[in-house]
């Protein structure tokens, strides 16, 4: 299975007009820049961790995590 960063975009567009209820990417754009840039920030450092840790399954995981909220 492929799944591209055009994949993503599209989910994300089509995910923003659903509640919050229904969507995880609703509900974070409904808590504003500043919430999204602070889960984007978490993302980040466990995705750091991870690779420190040198835990390639927790590190594909995160990373990918870590572009969703990018």
């Amino acid at each position: 299975m492929s799944f591209t960063l055009s994949d993503l975009e599209k989910r994300i567009a089509e995910r923003v007009h659903t509640t919050a209820e229904e969507s995880y990417t609703r509900a974070l754009i409904d808590k504003g820049i500043a919430h999204c840039a602070k889960k984007m920030g978490e993302e980040a450092f466990e995705t750091a961790l991870a690779a420190v840790q040198e835990d390639r399954g927790r590190f594909v995981a995160e990373s990918a995590d870590l572009v969703y909220h990018l």
